[in-house]
């Protein structure tokens, strides 16, 4: 895709982000034909059947991990999304965001990486909290990187099921899935875009570590990246920081801040993620369809 042209998605126009224009842009100027846009989505996904997803294992290192599956009807091949989990101890199988692309056409891969869900090995969180505070910002880089281990293994599995077309796999996360899916873009994995909701806002203050982590994989990143917030969550400062960032190294990027989703932090941050489809669905199908291999 060449940088600097827009995305035109039934006549709605999303500017990307290239190093002479920065693009991130309050979410309030919404109008009618997008409102009809999502609406007309949301409808479709309800009327087409349910998806229902498979649990599936699959190697990383010495470890075997679990994973959901969402396949839409048919034989394919169909173009997929690798979903990155958050920090939850039991993450589930993310339904509403599967169904929404099930019902629009992609498979939908929710891997559990090591020690989370049905995945064995150490939870994350158990590490940090039980690490001194003072070491706690390398150990959660290093963490990350040892997690994303997983994420490589988990995107090498979707690869081999016989319904995916492997030339049109995205990738997208929230909160520490947002930060598995920044780290992904500086790696050539065959991937055509990636989305993050929230990468590191609930730990950005005060993780120098992160931020530096964060930052270097933006500048080198390989693919296309859509930085995704609602305006009340814990801190907008990975969407805005790493968005300048990527302009200043010339990336092709998209930012958005929405309006506030709910009315807490937690709202603003998870629940905006996981249940806010019919928020930011129209725009990520957009982004995920300019970006697909012809």
């Amino acid at each position: 895709m060449a940088r600097g042209r827009p995305i035109e998605a039934g006549g709605i126009e999303l500017p990307l982000c290239t190093q002479r224009r920065s693009r991130v842009r309050a979410g309030g100027g919404h109008n009618c034909l997008k409102a009809f846009f999502a609406l007309t989505l949301l409808t479709l996904a309800s009327a087409a059947s349910a998806a229902e997803p498979q649990e599936v294992v699959f190697p990383s290192g010495s470890l075997q991990l679990h994973g959901f599956v969402f396949k839409p009807q048919g034989d394919g091949p169909f173009p997929a999304v690798l979903y990155n989990h958050g920090s939850e101890r039991r993450p589930g199988t993310k339904p509403e965001i599967g169904e929404f692309l099930a019902a629009n056409g992609y498979v939908f891969f929710v891997p559990h990486r090591r020690g989370q869900g049905r995945s064995p090995g150490s939870y994350i969180m158990d590490a940090l909290n039980n690490a001194p505070r003072a070491s706690r910002g390398q150990l959660l880089v290093s963490l990350h990187d040892q997690q994303q281990e997983d994420v490589v293994a988990a995107l090498a599995f979707l690869k081999t099921l016989p319904y995916v077309d492997t030339q049109n796999i995205a990738i997208a996360g929230c909160s520490f899935g947002g930060i598995q899916t920044v780290l992904s873009v500086e790696k050539d994995l065959g991937l055509r875009a990636a989305v993050a909701f929230a990468p590191a806002a609930m730990t950005w203050n005060g993780a120098r570590g992160i931020q530096s982590r964060l930052t270097a994989a933006v500048r080198h990143a390989t693919i296309p990246l859509l930085l995704l917030q609602a305006e009340n969550d814990y801190d907008l400062s990975p969407t805005r920081t790493l968005s300048q960032e990527m302009e200043r190294a010339g990336k092709t990027h998209l930012a958005r801040i929405f309006p506030a989703y709910g009315t807490t932090q937690s709202d603003g941050h998870g629940g905006f993620c996981f249940r806010g489809v019919h928020v930011w669905g129209s725009e990520v199908l957009a982004f995920l369809a300019s970006n697909r291999h012809r």
